[in-house]
């Protein structure tokens, strides 16, 4: 099989030939969760085009500094060129947000003062067609964030059993019809592979009922693509790590802010938010306790931040958002 990879136009003065135009949401409530104006190392574990970054660095005293992670080579560049008068308080570092602890250990930073996460796909690689991430732009299946990984979205979608591609677009895409596309999909690619985003928009569209189609305001293909993307880029599953290693990096007083887009995202934050900020698990009729086991956070909300009504009008792609904070005990 054909495995297609999109080619990267990228030069020193452009960035893959459009601006990494992404729209950081909250992040006037992140720099306030974050405390930034209190001084220390902090970390942007998604620094993207660099958004929250250069809000961060703008605020920064003298003598702090600002570490930003990415794996994405457009997001690394956008970010550089952007904080690019903040050159002595930020240092980038291409990683996966979830290696956090190594990218810090290479830099030879053992506590932070406060690290954040914007999470999910960026605006801008949605919009950039090649990428694959758009089911409404045609492209070869691509969907990967760090270019340089092998495993690829037409890996997912012409490789994965019926039974494994059930199972994504059901656990990561909530996809009720989940078993009759991954029926469609390994079908239709015993004739011949399916390699563009619009194939199997297009595929995906024709497997759901008409009358289903109907009811819904946005493409049926959404999920699906949801799905796969989390699946080519192992997003859920970096969740939990980044943040408890985060944590152990922490200074007493340190902050996190996390901002998520879909329920699957804010499900695992919120548990490992939960999780990290329990005391004692004795059982109540124990007189003392013999677990020993104290809070490493305490939250600074129970309930997550939303964007304001005015940000959610000025940009769209904020409505979904959620802000979760904790402070480091």
């Amino acid at each position: 099989m054909k495995n297609p990879k999109t080619s990267r136009k990228c030069s020193s003065n452009s960035v893959c030939n459009m601006e990494f135009s992404h729209i950081s949401v909250m992040a006037k409530e992140v720099i306030e969760a974050l405390d930034v104006s209190r001084g220390g190392i902090f970390v942007d574990c998604t620094a993207g085009g660099g958004g929250h970054s250069l809000e961060i660095a703008k605020r920064l005293p003298e003598g702090s500094r600002l570490i930003c992670l990415d794996r994405d080579d457009d997001a690394i560049e956008a970010c550089t060129k952007r904080l690019e008068n903040y050159r002595d308080k930020f240092t980038i570092v291409k990683s996966n947000f979830m290696n956090i602890a190594a990218a810090l250990d290479s830099l030879g930073v053992e506590k932070i003062d406060g690290v954040m996460w914007d999470l999910g796909v960026s605006s801008h690689q949605l919009d950039e067609g090649e990428r694959g991430f758009s089911y409404s732009k045609e492209a070869p299946l691509d969907m990967r964030m760090d270019r340089e990984q092998v495993k690829t979205a037409y890996d997912v979608v012409n490789l994965y059993s019926a039974e494994e591609l059930t199972r994504i677009l059901r656990d990561y895409g909530e996809e009720r019809f989940a078993s009759k596309i991954a029926h469609d999909i390994v079908t239709a690619r015993e004739t011949n592979p399916i390699e563009t985003t619009t194939e199997l928009a297009e595929l995906v569209t024709n497997s759901i009922p008409a009358a289903v189609r109907k009811k819904e305001n946005q493409n049926p293909a959404r999920r699906t693509f949801q799905a796969v993307r989390i699946e080519v880029n192992g997003e859920l599953d970096a969740i939990e790590p980044s943040i408890t290693a985060a944590v152990d990096r922490l200074n007493p007083g340190g902050r996190l802010a996390v901002i998520t887009f879909h329920s699957l995202e804010d499900r695992a934050v919120k548990e490992t938010f939960k999780k990290l900020s329990e005391g004692c698990t004795c059982p109540p009729e124990f007189p003392v306790c013999v677990c020993g086991k104290k809070p490493k956070i305490k939250l600074l909300s129970k309930k997550p931040i939303l964007p304001s009504r005015e940000e959610e009008e000025e940009n769209p792609r904020s409505r979904s958002a959620k802000l979760r904070t904790a402070e480091k005990c």
